[in-house]
């Protein structure tokens, strides 16, 4: 992976980290996962380490978990 990745779920909290994220990083260099639109990401997210959203995932794996916006319990619902 030579991206990072940013997994959401669509919440304000999520919102406002996906702002800050792509000016941080900039758009070209992160992927952005709405799991509310995209539900088939789900279980890619939780391999990956996420265990809440809003969470980035690094290129070499790390996973970071942002604020807190909502638990993937309540993302897979």
């Amino acid at each position: 992976m030579s991206t990072s990745i940013f997994y959401h779920a669509g919440c304000p909290v999520c919102v406002s980290a996906e702002h800050d994220i792509l000016n941080l990083i900039g758009s070209d260099n992160v992927e952005v996962v709405h799991l509310g639109k995209d539900r088939t990401r789900i279980t890619e997210a939780e391999r990956a380490g996420v265990k809440s959203v809003p969470a980035l995932v690094t290129p070499n794996g790390n996973t970071l978990h942002i604020n807190f916006g909502a638990s993937m319990a309540d993302v897979i619902g």
